[in-house]
């Protein structure tokens, strides 16, 4: 039998062999599922000596990740801004580029007070709404998502995060907003925005794995874009945002998008590598 700590360093090295960038994330966590403990208590235990059984897990879980399944998927959460969320193959993998969305929206929230209203479109696991909702305690969240799968995986989300103060409901953002849905202080949105031709040329774990419907974005990838800006704008209160998360070229075309909607103040947001990552314009 290995330690945890020998099945940790084995487990980095193959997959930093394999080119997984976060490779010592992903064996913490992979090591840590096999044991069925939480990351912490993996760290403690590191040269505690494992079993039988947990190399057996592990390597099963190691075939999965080195034949390319994406570990989210194999882990069935994922973290997001502080946040530990459900995830599963209906719903895109929450990405540490989505949280300058986050960040830009808290920011321009400030003068709206914690009591916001906030609509996420095209939610998929809804974990900007949850994290939004996380950060500011008062405020009341829904989540909009077309995917009926992945709306089960918004409303598990939302439940553990916001409680009453998240609601999910079945929205189709290329159709006009149901009555119902009262005014907003904020719409956020990381809608699908792949154009259709580049879709083939994405990495191998994001093209079999991912779900096509929360990447195709149309011809150029700007559909999602032209109908929300169409349809939904009009639920936005006085002075009311549209955030939206953007393609590394597409920032331009987007705020431009957005001021030929009538929105003013546009501008744009990097994340942490320095790409303009969010686009945003007040009503």
């Amino acid at each position: 039998m290995q330690t945890y700590n020998e099945l940790y360093i084995g487990l980095r090295q193959q997959l930093k062999e394999h080119g997984v960038e976060a490779c010592s994330l992903e064996a913490r966590l992979l090591v840590a599922h096999a044991a069925d403990k939480r990351p912490e208590e993996l760290m403690r235990d590191l040269q505690l000596y494992s079993s039988p059984e947990v190399e057996e897990r592990l390597a099963a879980l190691t075939a999965r990740r080195l034949g390319g399944e994406p570990a989210a998927y194999i882990l069935g959460r994922w973290g997001f801004y502080g946040l530990d969320l459900r995830v599963t193959p209906d719903v895109l993998i929450p990405r540490s580029d989505t949280e300058a969305l986050v960040e830009t929206a808290l920011g321009l929230l400030r003068g709206h007070g914690e009591e916001s209203r906030i609509l996420d479109l095209c939610a998929g696991s809804g974990c900007i709404g949850c994290a939004l909702g996380s950060a500011l305690p008062k405020s009341h969240v829904v989540l909009g998502e077309k995917s009926p799968a992945a709306l089960e995986i918004a409303k598990e989300n939302a439940r553990e995060t916001l409680g009453a103060r998240g609601v999910c409901m079945e929205l189709d953002v290329t159709e006009p907003p149901a009555g119902l849905l009262g005014s907003f202080d904020m719409i956020v949105s990381n809608p699908p925005y792949v154009a259709r031709a580049e879709l083939e040329t994405l990495d191998e774990s994001v093209r079999e794995y991912e779900p096509r419907m929360a990447l195709d974005g149309g011809a150029d990838g700007l559909d999602f874009y032209r109908a929300i800006l169409k349809h939904w704008p009009a639920l936005l209160r006085q002075s009311g945002w549209m955030v939206f998360e953007v393609g590394e070229t597409q920032s331009e075309r987007v705020q431009m998008l957005l001021r030929l909607a009538g929105l003013r103040a546009v501008g744009a947001a990097r994340d942490s590598r320095g790409v303009e990552r969010v686009v945003y314009g007040r009503i």
